[in-house]
């Protein structure tokens, strides 16, 4: 058995680095035909005329939006429903409140921008007098998508407090707010901060929900409810046009490569915080 797991788990490793090194490498033939500077601080996207041009400047400064304002949106949410079923609510409500909560993880995230394409998009349009696609609507959906993780995260490690925190509080004289504010949320910092991580990391690599709501508009968006595109929109709407090996094709993948380098500092993000936890 030890060597059945010594095995696989070498085979996972080695082809989490053949992934990165695929995409690594086919990303990196972009600079063969476009210079560092121009993908990453251009802003003109338009890889099929007679005279390409592939700036994601937009795309990454969309992706930088939207995954902070949905967290914005989703941390106080979530971190009120985890104080509320940890340390206020009675067990039998937390034992509905908690696996309802859970319930969002499994809807499909198709599901998510259905409903934000027939309800949250008209909505918005007719209350701003505009088309209601944008940066907006899609903060909201990913901020209900993520909402479930950092709510959970944020609960359990408000639970595993020593009982001896909130008792010392209470004895010196503490309302139940105060305890919280001033002992419990400071003592659970690096469990709601991976919370918050992970729901990042969901945000940033999320596409279909995001591909529905947000217009998909290769340009930097001038408000929250004007047409604009993400790493991960960009990526699908754009894959089946291209061929492979072709500038456009290989441009896609360096955006990928970001994402994977995205989503690998989030990681260790993840793994610093864990650390100071245990430390602490």
């Amino acid at each position: 058995m030890r060597r059945l797991f010594a095995i696989s788990a070498t085979a996972v490793t080695a082809v989490i680095f053949a992934i990165v090194l695929f995409v690594g490498w086919q990303g990196a033939q972009t600079f063969k035909d476009v210079s560092f500077t121009d993908f990453f601080f251009s802003t003109e996207w338009n890889p099929s005329s007679d005279n390409p041009s592939f700036g994601a400047f937009p795309f990454l400064y969309s992706t930088v939006l939207l995954t902070l304002l949905s967290v914005v949106l989703a941390v106080p949410l979530a971190l009120s429903g985890a104080i509320f079923m940890a340390k206020i609510a009675p067990r039998w409500m937390r034992e509905i409140l908690r696996p309802a909560a859970d319930l969002f993880v499994g809807i499909p995230s198709v599901v998510y921008g259905l409903i934000g394409l027939t309800v949250l998009v008209p909505f918005l349009g007719k209350l701003f007098g505009s088309q209601g696609y944008g940066i907006l609507p899609a903060a909201i959906i990913l901020a209900v998508m993520i909402l479930p993780t950092i709510l959970s995260i944020s609960e359990d490690a408000l639970r595993s407090l020593p009982g001896r925190l909130e008792e010392a509080s209470l004895a010196l004289g503490a309302t139940r707010w105060q305890t919280i504010w001033r002992v419990l949320l400071p003592a659970t910092m690096p469990g709601i901060m991976t919370g918050v991580i992970l729901g990042m990391g969901r945000a940033i690599g999320e596409t279909m929900a995001v591909f529905m709501v947000i217009g998909n508009s290769p340009k930097i968006p001038g408000s929250l409810l004007d047409s604009t595109t993400v790493l991960t929109t960009a990526i699908v709407k754009d894959m089946g046009n291209t061929f492979y090996g072709t500038p456009w094709n290989n441009a896609l993948y360096l955006m990928a490569l970001v994402l994977l380098l995205l989503s690998l500092g989030l990681i260790l993000l993840i793994r610093v915080v864990a650390k100071r936890r245990e430390q602490a």
